[in-house]
């Protein structure tokens, strides 16, 4: 299992031990701020995953799954369109577009905007930043601010960019799990899970969609605990929404991940509500971390 924050670039140590407490090896890694990469989420090239998988893979991995969170989810659907072998998605707050960049290149600079991610030394086709855009109400002064109404101003402005930019998941092979919260004040996940829902259906394709209306940007998976504030984002929801919301998509992660090994596992469905999945049978796994 490869494990991909968002744009806070951690390495996320303590969902890779939930995992391995259910069976699974775990690797997170840096993947933007580190040596030789970009200092933001900047055209950062989707083959610098390809390393980590191959890693899992050697290490006798039999199943490749990928759980990204925000920006980490954006990548790990572009990953099953693009990576052979990527057989499970866990998308925690998606967006259904590639956006521009959030940080500077390897430039150091943040402007001209340009594509989050290249793929064979090419730009993705990418919605960019309405710059206009002032938040209501004002921000207060010193206060964290909710952006979800840029994005959602963005895509408006640039109405001609979206057909482009959308992440082709109708492409996609891997088993779907799409998480979103409706109180999401970093971006419209929800709506953009749906859409991403709705192409995959159009497609015949499974998918797992697991909402809540009252989760915001940080849904929190059983043995975490809830998310630190932020003095710069408002992130919505509350921490009760969001583990509830975890705790609703976990037993779909789970068969997601599992696939046809586990005692549940096999492509899922469209499901709202699902069985919890059996316990391991095989060796635990290690949650590993690297920022290399």
């Amino acid at each position: 299992m490869l494990v991909l924050s968002g744009s806070s670039g951690r390495i996320e140590e303590e969902r890779c031990r939930i995992l391995a407490r259910e069976g699974m090896a775990a690797l997170s890694v840096r993947w933007f701020g580190g040596f030789g990469q970009p200092p933001g989420i900047c055209e950062v090239p989707l083959e610098t995953f390809k390393p980590a998988i191959a890693l899992l893979r050697a290490g006798g991995a039999r199943r490749i799954g990928v759980l990204g969170t925000s920006k980490g989810a954006e990548a790990a659907l572009h990953l099953s369109v693009l990576l052979p072998g990527v057989d499970a998605v866990v998308a925690l707050s998606p967006t259904s577009l590639t956006w521009a960049n959030v940080g500077p290149g390897e430039d150091g600079r943040d402007r001209p905007q340009r594509s989050s991610w290249t793929w064979r030394g090419e730009p993705l086709p990418f919605v960019p930043y309405d710059d206009s855009w002032t938040p209501t109400p004002a921000r207060p002064e010193g206060g964290p601010v909710a952006i979800r109404g840029w994005y959602e101003q963005s895509r408006r402005t640039f109405a001609d960019r979206v057909d482009a930019a959308g992440i082709p998941v109708e492409r996609s092979g891997a088993d779907l799990v799409l998480v979103a919260g409706g109180d999401d004040a970093m971006w419209p996940s929800l709506p953009c899970a749906e859409e991403l829902a709705a192409r995959r259906r159009a497609a015949g394709l499974p998918v797992r969609v697991v909402g809540d209306p009252g989760a915001g940007h940080r849904p929190r998976l059983p043995g975490e605990g809830p998310a630190p504030a932020s003095a710069q984002f408002r992130h919505g929801g509350s921490a009760a929404a969001d583990a509830a919301l975890g705790a609703a998509a976990w037993p779909h992660i789970l068969d997601a991940l599992r696939g046809p090994y586990g005692p549940y596992g096999g492509p899922g469905g469209d499901r709202r509500a699902g069985r919890p999945s059996a316990p391991p049978t095989g060796p635990l796994g290690r949650g590993q971390d690297s920022s290399k």
